[in-house]
């Protein structure tokens, strides 16, 4: 009884650290439901055990492990490894819990390598989450303002443009060209990792995950056609950014569920960079902020794009979007004033 009252206090503290983790740090609902499930679904096997017995057989004063502790125990050096010692915990007190159960009562064993196996992958999930680069992630949910731009006429083009577009507040920049050779888009690729690192923009480069993790971008943007995000996260690695169109709900329930750390919704007006039949317009752009704020929902930054401009984006704001993705409105040789009106319509809208 006394190693099952220790390990089930394990097992609680552990998944309470973890559980506020996605709820305070990496404002996941989605990840919190899961964690706070398992929680309450421990307590739940543990009615099977007499609580007064257990609490009988406390004995925290005559306990010899007490005072059994490694400097490890009183250090943790970043929240990665915070995350990894409370997984860590929760394991081996889940297997405890199983094992001793088994001399009390099978069911209640049971029970608990079900609930020891469902673990596995939601801890894995959290301390992958925390291992990688949070000031990347927090950058990109903080971020309102996602300008997509050509290789420009030459790499110093290219350069100036960045600089442009970072000075006047944009703060994710794309480098999306189709028309240009490969060796040429990686040549830009990394001229822009270089600018954008300098001038604290993200810099994402469309489709080619390949480009992205050559040129050290902070990511690659994908569409639905375009390699899925379990084979581009396989080779941009943890820590960069992928971005994944979306044009219905049914995708982007999809890309809730993958590994992408953010969505492009649309397209929501006509543009002239690209051509489609339909445009799902401000009505998908409502039922993805409603998709979004549902209750254990991951919530993924969502950014409208689509032939947005500024006698338009009013429309996109009351749609519930506080970010845009916008090419044409901001190609122009002076886009201070352009990029200062989205800015006052989209900061209308809180951030989820």
């Amino acid at each position: 009884m006394r190693v099952i009252d220790a390990n089930a206090n394990r097992v609680g503290e552990g998944l309470r650290t973890l559980e506020e983790t996605a709820r305070f740090i990496l404002d996941d609902a989605e990840l919190q439901f899961h964690l706070k499930t398992l929680r309450h679904d421990i307590a739940t096997a543990m009615t099977k055990v007499s609580r007064v017995d257990l609490l009988s057989a406390r004995d925290t004063p005559g306990d010899v492990g007490t005072d059994a502790t490694t400097s490890s125990e009183n250090h943790r050096v970043d929240l990665g490894d915070l995350v990894a010692a409370a997984a860590i915990r929760v394991q081996q007190a889940l297997r405890c819990l199983e094992e001793y159960g088994k001399l009390i009562d099978s069911d209640f064993a049971s029970e608990l390598e079900r609930i020891r196996y469902r673990a596995y992958d939601c801890l894995a999930r959290i301390e992958l989450r925390c291992r990688r680069d949070l000031k990347r992630i927090d950058r990109l949910r903080n971020a309102r303002l996602y300008a997509l731009i050509d290789a420009g006429r030459s790499q110093s083009d290219l350069i100036q443009r960045i600089e442009e577009l970072s000075r006047c507040g944009v703060e994710i920049i794309q480098l999306r060209d189709a028309d240009i050779d490969d060796r040429t888009l990686y040549e830009r690729a990394c001229a822009g990792t270089r600018v954008a690192r300098d001038r604290n923009v993200l810099w994402i480069i469309n489709d080619r995950a390949d480009i992205a993790a050559a040129a050290d971008a902070d990511g690659v943007h994908v569409g639905q056609e375009e390699l899925p995000v379990a084979a581009v996260r396989s080779i941009v690695g943890p820590d960069r950014l992928i971005g994944l169109s979306t044009h219905n709900l049914d995708q982007v329930r999809g890309a809730v569920a993958s590994a992408a750390d953010y969505i492009g919704c649309g397209p929501t007006f006509p543009g002239k960079t690209k051509s489609f039949s339909e445009f799902p317009g401000c009505e998908f752009l409502k039922s993805v902020t409603s998709e979004l704020k549902r209750p254990g929902t991951r919530s993924l930054p969502a950014f409208a794009i689509g032939g947005i401009r500024s006698d338009n984006v009013d429309q996109v704001a009351a749609a519930g979007f506080g970010r845009v993705a916008v090419t044409g409105a901001f190609a122009i040789d002076s886009p201070a004033d352009v990029v200062a009106d989205f800015h006052k319509q989209l900061n209308r809208v809180p951030l989820y």
